[in-house]
C-alpha cells in the first residue's frame, strides 16, 4: 500500500506529525513542499499539508490539492486548500498560539468519534476569512469563523488547529480518521 505523503511547509512541528503517524504506525513520508505534482501524482494514497510561516512559501502544495487524493489540510495547509480553491485568508484578530474551544458543526468523516465541542490548541495568525464555493463550513469558534472546511464528496478536509499537539484533546484521532479516509478510497 502507498503511504501517505506528509507536505514540509516548514512549519515548527511537522516532526510531532510525523512522530505521532509513526506511532499511530501509519505509513508515511515527508517530502518538501517543493517537490514537482507530477512526481507526487499516483505514489501515495493521501496528502497532509502541514502548517508553517506564510502561504509565500506554500511551494508546489497548491498544486497537490487537485491531484485526486484525499488531502487534509493543517492551519497553513487549510490556507493553501481555500487559496486554491477560491477561498481567502486574512490576518487573524487573536494572533499566535493558544487553547480555544471549537465546536464540530458537521458529520463528517475526519471527525468521526468526537463530541460537539472539543478543546484545541491553534494559531490565528491567519485564517480563512471566505470559504471557497462547494465546501462546508465544518466547525467553528468563538475567535475564529472557519475552524475547518471540508469537501467531502472530494475527501478534502481543512482545520486551523494542531491535532499533533498534546494540548488538542484526543488530537491523534484526526489522523487515524484521514488513515481511513485515504484507505477507503482506493
Amino acid at each position: 500500500m502507498q503511504p501517505i505523503y506528509l507536505v514540509n511547509n516548514f512549519g515548527q512541528s511537522n516532526h510531532l506529525i510525523k512522530r505521532m503517524l509513526r506511532d499511530l504506525e501509519i505509513d508515511a513520508v515527508m517530502i518538501k513542499n517543493d517537490t514537482p505534482a507530477e512526481e507526487v501524482e499516483g505514489n501515495c494514497r493521501g496528502i497532509i499539508l502541514s502548517g508553517g510561516p506564510s502561504l509565500e512559501r506554500a511551494g508546489s502544495g497548491p498544486e497537490y490539492v487537485d491531484l485526486g487524493v484525499p488531502v487534509l489540510g493543517i492551519c497553513l495547509g487549510l490556507h493553501i486548500i481555500a487559496t486554491r480553491r477560491g477561498g481567502s485568508v486574512q490576518p487573524g484578530k487573536m494572533g499566535g498560539f493558544g487553547g480555544v474551544e471549537v465546536k464540530i458543526l458537521e458529520d463528517n468523516p475526519l471527525f468521526e468519534g468526537y463530541p460537539d465541542k472539543i478543546s484545541v490548541w491553534a494559531s490565528h495568525a491567519d485564517e480563512v476569512n471566505k470559504i471557497p464555493e462547494g465546501f462546508t463550513l465544518a466547525a467553528v469558534s468563538d475567535i475564529c469563523p472557519a475552524e475547518a472546511i471540508s469537501k467531502v464528496d472530494e475527501n478534502i478536509y481543512g482545520i486551523q488547529w494542531h491535532p499533533e499537539v498534546s494540548h488538542t484533546f484526543e488530537g491523534s484521532r484526526i489522523f487515524e480518521n484521514f488513515d481511513r479516509i485515504t484507505r477507503e478510497n482506493l
